[in-house]
């Protein structure tokens, strides 16, 4: 599988383009959150291959990524997905992520709007929350993890946030084999600090300022960048979907360009349980949305479609 070099360490990316399937036109750039990894997108990823050339990168630390000595915050995994995206040469990119990933991606397309040809989205961090708009299931885990000395001794002692989220965040059991995809990289305390950084980042009460200050940021954006179009994904029949009807609703009415599809029953990890039904709408959205006009720049869009 390919590796880039970046920063003084290495990322890891699957590419269709490996497999006599580059296409034309954009390139796609699907982006997993935690803990999981570029895997979660095997079953999507041969459904959209009529989209062209399609990457997607392990996050720094995690999957088949290197694991320097970082302190694996925000700031970090942006500044490592930054340089990924320049060290590979993407210049005309549609973004497609689902939590942490996501939120990468839309701090990303801020700063390089210019870059960005589309963003689709699920299950993520759209803006900052306080507890209630937290999935009630979540919240003790995360708030034990959140606690100084307890979060050490379950997620990196114990293995409490791998093994508890790869159970709670699907409707379909995982296979043996992908369960044990997702664990391969974290068989040591150390070696899990980025999956304890993750649950410490979530804007959550004002905390930590300075991803709520990120989140803040892109949430403008993305109320203001009419001029690329946004697919968000939407799934029912889980309590860990972080993305219920209130969320929708605020993204309804504050993401510019919006196009909503519903894609049946989910957990947190969606593309497990409705690989083929994201598959779909990507395709359906790329072939509305994203058609270039006849002087070659997209349709400036409404404030938001539905479907």
């Amino acid at each position: 599988m390919p590796t880039i070099s970046v920063l003084g360490s290495h990322m890891h990316h699957l590419d269709t383009a490996d497999t006599g399937t580059p296409g034309a036109g954009p390139t796609w750039v699907f982006l997993h959150g935690n803990p999981v990894s570029s895997h979660l997108w095997r079953k999507v990823l041969p459904g959209v291959q009529g989209l062209g050339r399609c990457l997607a990168p392990d996050l720094i630390g995690m999957g088949q990524s290197g694991k320097p000595e970082i302190a694996y915050g925000y700031d970090d995994h942006a500044r490592y997905l930054a340089a990924w995206f320049d060290a590979m040469d993407l210049q005309d990119v549609v973004l497609v992520g689902i939590d942490w990933g996501a939120s990468l991606g839309f701090d990303w397309a801020r700063r390089q709007a210019h870059r960005v040809r589309g963003i689709a989205f699920m299950e993520t961090i759209v803006k900052p929350m306080g507890w209630a708009d937290f999935p009630a299931a979540a919240r003790p885990r995360f708030e034990a993890f959140r606690t100084p000395g307890l979060g050490e001794q379950l997620a990196l002692e114990q293995n409490q946030f791998l093994a508890g989220s790869l159970a709670a965040t699907v409707l379909t059991p995982l296979a043996a084999a992908d369960r044990a995809v997702y664990e391969a990289p974290y068989p040591t305390p150390a070696s899990r600090r980025p999956l304890l950084a993750w649950p410490r980042a979530m804007p959550i009460e004002g905390s930590p300022a300075d991803v709520v200050a990120r989140v803040e940021a892109y949430g403008d954006w993305l109320g203001n960048s009419g001029h690329i179009p946004k697919l968000l994904l939407t799934f029912t029949g889980s309590p860990t979907l972080m993305i219920g009807p209130a969320m929708e609703a605020w993204c309804r009415s504050h993401v510019a360009s919006l196009t909503v599809q519903a894609c049946g029953e989910a957990g947190h990890l969606a593309p497990e349980d409705q690989p083929g039904r994201i598959a779909d709408a990507l395709l359906a959205w790329a072939g509305t949305a994203l058609v270039p006009t006849v002087s070659g720049s997209l349709p400036a869009g409404s404030r938001q479609t539905s479907a």
